[in-house]
């Protein structure tokens, strides 16, 4: 079997994950992705690359932890993203995010107190891992929420797993979108997306669209 053969496997699996998904929209009006590539420094460190390679409609959550070199990899992020037809969101640093011309900001849950709309064009989305934090995102007025750990993770900073069938009911009480984050992959992510926005992951992009 050659490489392209399972990559093709993991991407027609996601995708149709990604179909199953409700659309959901931004309060600016976009229709939000369906989809999330969730960066990491040491993990994808030139995410451009991947980016390069997605579906038109899909979402990137640029997140540098510090990195030195965030601006200039943001940047390119950004005109990728932009010739590519994603919406880029920077984690937690809005400053970026208005100077590569970002669609908006992501922010952690321990991030939301006191959060406020920094552009009116902006998408705010936030991590919860709760039926608490996802009404706090909402009555902040932010976008929508990525909700995790979903499935076992071997993720450092993931949590215990709550399964998809605690994540699904989460996600029809919410009456606001929510994404499923946390061990998505394409043997996972269709499980989850009942009443869903859609996923966001790491391994699984690069998998599937890491070339080849």
């Amino acid at each position: 079997m050659s490489q392209s053969q399972p990559q093709a496997a993991i991407r027609r699996k996601l995708l149709a994950a990604t179909r199953l998904a409700k659309p959901a929209h931004a309060r600016n009006g976009r229709l939000l992705p369906r989809a999330w590539f969730v960066t990491d420094p040491k993990r994808t460190p030139d995410p451009a690359a991947i980016a390069a390679r997605l579906p038109k409609g899909w979402g990137v959550i640029y997140r540098h932890f510090g990195a030195r070199d965030r601006c200039t990899v943001g940047a390119k992020l950004a005109r990728t993203c932009r010739q590519r037809g994603l919406v880029l969101l920077v984690s937690a640093d809005p400053a970026l995010a208005a100077s590569i011309s970002a669609d908006g900001v992501h922010w952690p849950e321990a991030r939301l107190r006191g959060v406020r709309k920094r552009s009116p064009r902006f998408i705010e989305t936030a991590s919860a891992h709760s039926r608490a934090g996802i009404a706090r995102a909402r009555t902040l007025g932010l976008d929508a929420t990525l909700v995790s750990t979903i499935f076992p993770s071997p993720s450092p900073s993931a949590g215990p797993a709550m399964g998809a069938l605690r994540f699904r009911l989460l996600a029809r009480a919410a009456r606001f979108p929510v994404y499923a984050l946390g061990g998505v992959n394409e043997r996972t992510a269709a499980r989850a997306m009942n009443y869903s926005a859609g996923w966001a992951a790491v391994d699984v992009v690069m998998s599937g669209w890491s070339g080849g």
